[in-house]
């Protein structure tokens, strides 16, 4: 097959490459950089570029499946430009071109959840601009007349990320900073990438994976999730719990200060009982995830020892 991908240099999509390359399928790369790869056909051009549209239009000529898994997720100024603005351009360049679009989302899409279930059948109220933005990519694409499969996963995680919260996480425990907040009931949800990888190659060959969104997560609980990592650094898994209303006090009054550990958005993190389904993706693409949760973060804390 020929396949093709945006983002295939990044944490996701370069995992994605390599997992395509060794099927033997033909891999086309688009890029902003020089990022030449061996097995690759690169294309250099950049999706927030209108004078770019021929280079994106021979990029996609007679390609199988695009995956589109070019994201912002640093620069506010850019995130527009790229998701809505970019993702025009390529539905124009991929109209008539591409037999199938796999779209790698967020289930930021869903908006805030601080406790309950949230399936694709919830309601969008994206909040942020990242999460806005890449609803409104998602939108695009529905709307584009080409087929398409969305992909939603919660929290990606592996050990090259380019997101800090869990090696900043793994640093207090190795100090002895960390401690649980408020009551057992607090989840997290998390995916691996090589989870995230393997539903996206699901969703770009399956027949009946065309016009659905599929969410993708799994679910911890805070405790288990930092026992695991205890245990993967050689540490002794014990943790102490304290009562959440007095650290919601302490985030209030410091929580403006730069720099200052203690936010309400992590407390948020550590007391939240939110539930992304996954069951969509499990029965009708009969998905199954290589690991817990719990083995894959005892790992990844080894790994980095």
């Amino acid at each position: 097959m020929k396949i093709a991908i945006t983002g295939g240099t990044g944490f996701i999509g370069l995992r994605l490459v390599k997992v395509l390359l060794s099927q033997g399928h033909e891999v086309r790369l688009l890029s902003r950089q020089n990022n030449f790869l061996e097995g690759v056909k690169h294309f250099k051009a950049d999706l927030c570029d209108p004078s770019d549209q021929t280079k994106l239009e021979e990029f996609l000529e007679g390609v199988d499946v695009l995956f589109h898994c070019a994201g912002e997720i640093q620069n506010i100024d850019l995130m527009k430009s790229l998701h809505v603005s970019g993702t025009q351009r390529l539905v124009k360049a991929a109209t008539g071109k591409v037999a199938r679009w796999v779209q790698l989302s967020s289930v930021g899409a869903y908006g805030y959840c601080r406790e309950g279930f949230v399936t694709e059948k919830s309601p969008e109220v994206p909040f942020g601009t990242y999460e806005t933005t890449k609803t409104q990519s998602d939108e695009i694409v529905r709307n584009s007349g080409i087929p398409f499969v969305i992909l939603r996963p919660s929290n990606v995680f592996g050990p090259t990320m380019t997101n800090q919260s869990l090696f900043q996480l793994m640093e207090m425990i190795r100090r002895g900073l960390f401690f649980l907040i408020g009551n057992k009931r607090a989840i997290a949800n998390y995916v691996h990438v090589d989870d995230v990888v393997n539903a996206l190659i699901k969703c770009g060959y399956l027949p009946n994976a065309t016009g659905n969104v599929f969410n993708l997560s799994q679910t911890i609980s805070i405790e288990q999730m930092s026992k695991a990592l205890l245990r993967g650094l050689g540490l002794k898994p014990t943790l102490h719990r304290l009562p959440e209303l007095p650290f919601r006090f302490i985030a209030f009054t410091l929580g403006w200060i730069p720099r200052f550990p203690l936010t309400s958005s992590r407390i948020d993190a550590m007391t939240s009982r939110c539930r992304y389904d996954s069951t969509k993706i499990v029965e009708e693409l009969e998905y199954t995830f290589e690991s817990s949760l719990e083995e894959r973060f005892f790992d990844f804390s080894r790994s980095l020892k």
